[in-house]
């Protein structure tokens, strides 16, 4: 006996499937419209670390020396540069990773975490356009480098793009981290003072790390263990050395950790930022059910 034809009203919808690499493509270019539509950013992001690097460079040049008599000649806005530069990464990475305390707020993180999509995918598409922002900044800034005289081969360029890249990946996931559980704006910023500016200022962007040794009393020496244990440090470091390859008597501190342990540490920093951010957004908070 043959079957009735089954009617189009019994037939179930197929699936909807969205492509990953279509939500992180959407996602990475809506940072770039709310970056383009909000100017305040960029003179937010770029303008405070200018201004300290001006007046720190004038106000501490003339009393800051490094050991030894070739470096001494050098100027302090030589050496807090780099520092500078990773400034911008981090004030560029705040302000991007903000947005997803006001996604929640006005309900287009839920309607993104609903979605049939992988959690990476919205964790990658929010990472990457902050961090293209970022280096497009911190290239901006770059270019105030050729007032101290660098010079920048296009193998030295092509490193520090993708050192600061790396820097920047890294920068925007623990920014996303820590945003993630916010919920209000107010609350990051406190996070912020407490603990990326101080995160930053023992990068050695601002001094250099004092040797660690074992005579020393146990404030320098929780100090310098701190600063050493920072992976922020490597990254400063890492783009003092790629700036002043060509430097004779170059601005670097004693003791700076070599260029490759510094992109070791940058890349593991970068994936370790990343695999923490998909792993908090892929667990229910009460702010998802708002």
């Amino acid at each position: 006996m043959a079957q009735p034809l089954a009617s189009p009203a019994d037939v179930p919808p197929a699936p909807l499937v969205v492509r990953p690499w279509l939500a992180v493509g959407t996602l990475c270019q809506r940072e770039w419209v709310r970056f383009v539509r909000q100017p305040n950013r960029v003179f937010g992001a770029v303008g405070q670390p200018i201004i300290f690097w001006l007046l720190f460079g004038a106000g501490l040049g003339p009393t800051f020396r490094f050991p030894g008599d070739g470096a001494a000649r050098l100027s302090y806005r030589e050496f807090f540069f780099p520092g500078s530069l990773i400034l911008i990464l981090l004030f560029t990475a705040i302000f991007s990773t903000i947005s997803i305390i006001e996604d929640r707020r006005e309900g287009f993180l839920q309607s993104v975490l609903v979605a049939p999509i992988p959690r990476w995918s919205m964790v990658l598409g929010k990472i990457i356009g902050g961090s293209l922002i970022a280096l497009v900044e911190g290239l901006v800034f770059l270019a105030l480098g050729l007032t101290l005289s660098l010079q920048f081969t296009p193998l030295m360029l092509v490193g520090i793009v993708l050192l600061l890249a790396v820097i920047s990946l890294a920068l925007t996931g623990m920014g996303f981290v820590i945003a993630w559980r916010m919920d209000s704006t107010q609350g990051f910023h406190a996070v912020m003072s407490v603990f990326l500016m101080p995160m930053w200022l023992l990068s050695g962007a601002f001094f250099p790390p004092p040797p660690l040794q074992a005579d020393m009393g146990w404030v320098p020496w929780a100090l310098s263990l701190s600063m050493h244990v920072n992976p922020l440090t490597y990254g400063v470091a890492g783009l003092r050395r790629l700036l002043y390859a060509n430097v004779v008597d170059a601005p670097l501190p004693p003791d700076t950790p070599q260029l490759a342990t510094c992109w070791i540490v940058s890349i593991v920093f970068a994936a370790v930022m990343f695999a923490l951010a998909c792993k908090i957004a892929g667990q229910r908070t009460t702010g998802d059910l708002l």
